[in-house]
């Protein structure tokens, strides 16, 4: 029996939270997909300005190869050649993220904080696009049953790391810990490889004066930050993570960034963006609740390719 081609290809870049931006808009088409995790080569570091293979390593260049999608969906600026190459051979494209040039690509999703020109081939959102759907946090709710019986108010706290490089000052933890204990009745506190050992032992202790949980990365069981989430009567995310910072927006609760001051230009830009459109605040103005709607960018950008008609 021939089985026929997927309708949609997905580029994945090694990095799991751009990857996990193609992928996100890629489930909620409803659409079956092709995952192809791509592989890089010494080109992928020049910015390659005209449709091309040559960044990608050659066992990752194999995989192009027809029938073609109707749809290709990307992200990262590395595999912005990649998407234009296979425009070229009559492939829709969405890009999430920066490229240059913008010019063939289809439809460019990019963050408010990036300041995306009015043009009509791009799709500005709020934060970025992820993998966290309404659907799955109705799941994770349920999966996660027991985490409404600690004590309210009930904060997630969802603690990353340096922007680039791994080990969180292991006072700068404790302090934020110290911070978040004492306005919560219980704290449902997650780690990232980022965050560090040191770090994360020293987020418990000071999380030790109230009821907690702590789920250190790379720990045993299954991963409960959906589950968090679903049950957090307020959120504390730490400014340093994209990912984190926009997958809390699908939540309904209210949302405070811990900015560390190291995160960047970029990251600024992203908290300044998010307290405009009224969906987070500062740490500094925690624990006074506010009132925000649950923001689902990502459904929304498939929603705008379905509207296309691009795939039938």
């Amino acid at each position: 029996m021939t089985v026929a081609p997927a309708p949609v290809w997905v580029l994945a870049d090694p990095r799991a939270g751009t990857a996990a931006q193609a992928l996100g808009v890629a489930e909620r088409l409803g659409f079956a997909f092709r995952q192809l995790d791509l592989a890089w080569g010494p080109l992928a570091r020049l910015p390659l300005p005209w449709p091309s293979l040559a960044g990608l390593a050659p066992a990752a260049r194999a995989g192009f190869a027809p029938s073609w999608p109707r749809l290709a969906i990307s992200a990262g600026r590395r595999s912005g050649p990649v998407a234009r190459w296979l425009g070229r051979r009559g492939v829709r494209t969405v890009h999430c993220m920066r490229t240059w040039p913008e010019e063939g690509i289809d439809l460019l999703v990019i963050g408010r904080h990036d300041h995306p020109r009015e043009q009509a081939n791009i799709l500005p959102i709020l934060g970025a696009a992820h993998r966290v759907s309404p659907e799955r946090l109705a799941a994770a709710r349920m999966e996660w049953a027991a985490l409404q019986a600690l004590p309210s108010p009930r904060v997630a706290l969802l603690v990353g790391g340096p922007v680039r490089g791994e080990g969180m000052a292991p006072a700068a933890a404790s302090r934020l810990g110290d911070r978040v204990a004492g306005f919560a009745g219980s704290v449902l506190a997650t780690a990232s490889r980022r965050t560090g050992a040191a770090a994360t032992e020293a987020l418990g202790a000071a999380l030790s004066a109230v009821p907690h949980r702590l789920h250190r990365w790379g720990g045993q069981g299954p991963n409960p930050l959906l589950g968090f989430m679903a049950w957090a009567d307020a959120l504390v995310v730490t400014g340093d993570s994209v990912s984190m910072l926009s997958e809390a927006l699908i939540t309904a609760a209210p949302i405070f960034v811990a900015a560390q001051g190291d995160e960047g230009r970029r990251h600024r830009a992203l908290h300044e963006s998010l307290y405009a459109a009224g969906q987070a605040r500062p740490l500094a103005e925690a624990p006074a609740p506010f009132d925000r709607r649950p923001l689902d960018e990502t459904g929304r950008v498939a929603a705008a390719i379905l509207a296309r008609g691009w795939l039938g």
